[in-house]
């Protein structure tokens, strides 16, 4: 059989992995912490190369994850609240959790432990579905729903990922979806071509929230070097199903991730770290403190579910 799911441990990390023989693709999950993505593994140069920045041990996990968010899942919200506090159906809310500079920030899901429902593997696909039920644990969201994780690995090195929303209460539910993964195409991202559907990008304030303004931006419309560029900035984009709507791309070493989705994530978030080894690039459903500004914010009705999906294509040469 082509592909294949076994566990391993590494370096004090409990991983589920994927395989595909045909392209020597390994995909590594660590569901103990956010469902969060560890690995995707392919051959270069004679090696395995993981194009996952990701935390080499349980004890770096433990110290930086809530500095660094590195793979997070981003639910129910994304991005940051100001001072945790935001306003729906005429109640008020403040966020429990806050990061170290007040604001709420990457939701509340990034270090729960998920849970295996189900996994598959056939000549076709490797599937694992991961299962969080969230039960009013911050007063800042007391709200009963269930978040559900599928990593599917498909041939030609095809990651999908799908998320699942279920809202399990009597109310509408406000949420926000997206995720928070560095990619390494090897190098420092100041050798990297970057490409995006986007000429619109939200301006933001020095506290990094929106204004609620848009600034034209093209410099991304076509493939262009980042060079010494530092982003911390979102976009809004234009997507076209069955057309990447990113491309990040080494022309040192010819690897390309290609980002494909759908309109129900149609904001891009882009970050830089100081470090310049690896580049987040995030999907999002909703523009950050979108729980206030309303940019892409989801009402969910009672007993409602909604899905979400990328897929992530890595080519070589």
């Amino acid at each position: 059989m082509s592909f294949s799911i076994d566990r391993y441990n590494g370096h004090g990390l409990s991983l589920v992995r994927l395989q595909d023989k045909a392209t020597e693709t390994t995909i590594s999950i660590l569901p103990g912490y956010g469902a969060s993505l560890h690995g995707f593994e392919v051959p270069l140069n004679g090696s395995s190369y993981n194009i996952i920045d990701h935390y080499n041990s349980l004890e770096e996990l433990e110290k930086t994850l809530a500095l660094s968010y590195k793979s997070s899942k981003l639910s129910p919200f994304a991005c940051r609240i100001p001072e945790g506090k935001y306003r729906f159906d005429d109640r008020e809310f403040e966020f429990v959790t806050k990061f170290k500079d007040g604001n709420a920030i990457h939701g509340l899901l990034y270090n729960k432990a998920f849970h295996v429902v189900d996994e598959f593997a056939d000549e076709q696909k490797a599937a694992l579905k991961l299962r969080y039920h969230y039960k009013k644990e911050d007063a800042g969201y007391p709200f009963d729903y269930v978040c559900e994780v599928q990593y599917i690995l498909h041939p030609n090195r095809v990651l999908q990922v799908e998320t699942t929303l279920l809202n399990l209460g009597e109310v509408f539910i406000p949420v926000v979806d997206g995720w928070h993964p560095y990619f390494q195409l090897g190098d420092t991202v100041n050798e990297y071509e970057l490409q995006f559907s986007s000429d619109s990008m939200l301006e933001f304030d020095d506290k990094l929230i929106p204004t609620g303004k848009m600034i034209y931006d093209p410099s991304f419309v076509h493939p262009a070097k980042l060079g010494n560029r530092s982003l911390d900035n979102c976009f809004l984009l234009q997507v076209q199903e069955g057309t990447p709507c990113c491309v990040l791309h080494n022309p040192n070493n010819h690897l390309t991730l290609s980002f494909y989705t759908n309109p129900r994530y149609s904001y891009l978030q882009i970050y830089t770290p100081d470090h310049r080894k690896s580049i987040a690039i995030e999907n999002l459903s909703g523009a950050p403190d979108s729980f206030n500004n309303g940019m892409g914010l989801v009402r969910m009705a009672p007993r409602q579910s909604l899905s979400f999906n990328v897929w992530y294509q890595l080519s070589i040469g």
